[in-house]
């Protein structure tokens, strides 16, 4: 098998569209402009696992930096809030 290239204007790829969704709302919710792609098979069987299932979150080449940035502060928890700045 060939090994995939992953082109530079994705920031994250996901295990299906639920998550894919999420990841892009996120990403617009900090002002950066996203898409969501999908191997039209997944999309047809409704495939989460495997190939078929991934979801590509795209951005624009200018704007790939700063998402990447913002998607791994999310991994590292750090856009989560504690219930003390809740009060």
């Amino acid at each position: 098998m060939f090994p995939r290239k992953i082109r530079e204007e994705v920031v994250y790829v996901a295990e299906g569209m639920l998550q894919a969704e999420s990841i892009k709302i996120m990403l617009e919710s900090f002002g950066i402009t996203a898409f969501v792609n999908q191997e039209s098979a997944g999309t047809t069987y409704g495939l989460t696992v495997g190939f078929l299932g991934e979801v590509e979150v795209i951005v624009p080449l200018n704007q790939v930096d700063e998402a990447k940035k913002i998607i791994a502060d999310m991994e590292a928890g750090n856009l989560e809030e504690n219930d003390e700045n809740l009060e």
